[in-house]
């Protein structure tokens, strides 16, 4: 993991970007609510992904899951806690972001989210037990 950090922190930095571990002392001394940072990247073995606010919403950018998930600002800090648990390594991103049109969008406009996406694959797992469980054979 050391290797790849160190990759992600150079690539970081040549926009001006640093990576700070999320549950370091020097971090946590802060009492910066994650609401008002920018992005978080999580990374639990070899998966890493990223949870990024685009205008004034958070997403789950999860490469597991079917697409965004919306995360409200109050459900934030409890979604990291429990990645946390999971045994997830959090880190935050520190500084100015580049600008994306996706962002530019989301000041505009709020997005709701009607369903939860589900994680890749889920709804195969779903219609083989249902095929199975109604199967007479």
């Amino acid at each position: 993991m050391r290797c790849v950090l160190q990759v992600i922190s150079n690539a970081l930095g040549v926009w001006g970007l640093e990576i700070v571990l999320f549950n370091s002392r020097e971090y946590q001394q802060l009492l910066i609510d994650p609401i008002h940072e920018k992005a978080f990247i999580c990374n639990y073995k070899e998966h890493w992904f990223t949870v990024r606010k685009l205008g004034q919403q958070w997403f789950n950018l999860n490469s597991l899951l079917t697409g965004p998930e919306l995360i409200s600002d109050t459900y934030l800090a409890l979604f990291l806690a429990q990645l946390q648990q999971e045994g997830y390594s959090i880190f935050v991103i520190r500084g100015s972001l580049p600008e994306c049109e996706a962002d530019q969008i989301l000041r505009i406009m709020r997005v709701e989210q009607q369903q939860r996406p589900k994680l890749i694959g889920e709804d195969e797992a779903q219609r083989m037990s249902v095929q199975q469980t109604s199967d007479p054979g």
